[in-house]
């Protein structure tokens, strides 16, 4: 009896922990969302050399926005199914790249940026399910 007590306990803690973070998010996502899509469609400028570029940075700066994207996404509607999820994202990664091309601004569409915008929120999906199996 003391033992489904605590297990009911502690699902209502999860359940109202896991709406105060889908409650915050629900109001980060549009925000960053919006800031997103400006800056994946904003005109091309000439690369300047810095100590910290290499090869493939842009890449990395795919993986590591569409990996902020995707915990944004999953924290605000935490029980979207998988599926869902994954189509949501990778439209919004081909559709940015087809207008960066549309668009003739200096950006070009490039097939490795939505590999890579596909695992950014892969990523991101995977970080907030351990998180939330963890910590709430």
């Amino acid at each position: 009896m003391v033992q489904i007590s605590l297990n009911y306990f502690l699902q209502k803690i999860t359940k109202r922990s896991l709406d105060k973070i889908s409650k915050i998010f629900s109001k980060i996502l549009p925000i960053y969302w919006a800031f997103l899509t400006y800056m994946l469609l904003k005109p091309g400028q000439e690369n300047h050399e810095y100590w910290f570029m290499f090869n493939g940075i842009d890449k990395v700066l795919h993986v590591s926005i569409f990996a902020a994207l995707g915990f944004s996404f999953v924290a605000t509607f935490p029980k979207i199914k998988f599926s869902y999820f994954f189509q949501i994202i990778l439209i919004y990664a081909f559709l940015t790249e087809i207008l960066q091309e549309e668009m003739g601004l200096g950006r070009s569409m490039e097939t490795l940026d939505i590999v890579a915008d596909a695992i950014g929120c892969l990523v991101g999906y995977y970080i907030y399910k351990v998180l939330a199996k963890h910590f709430f």
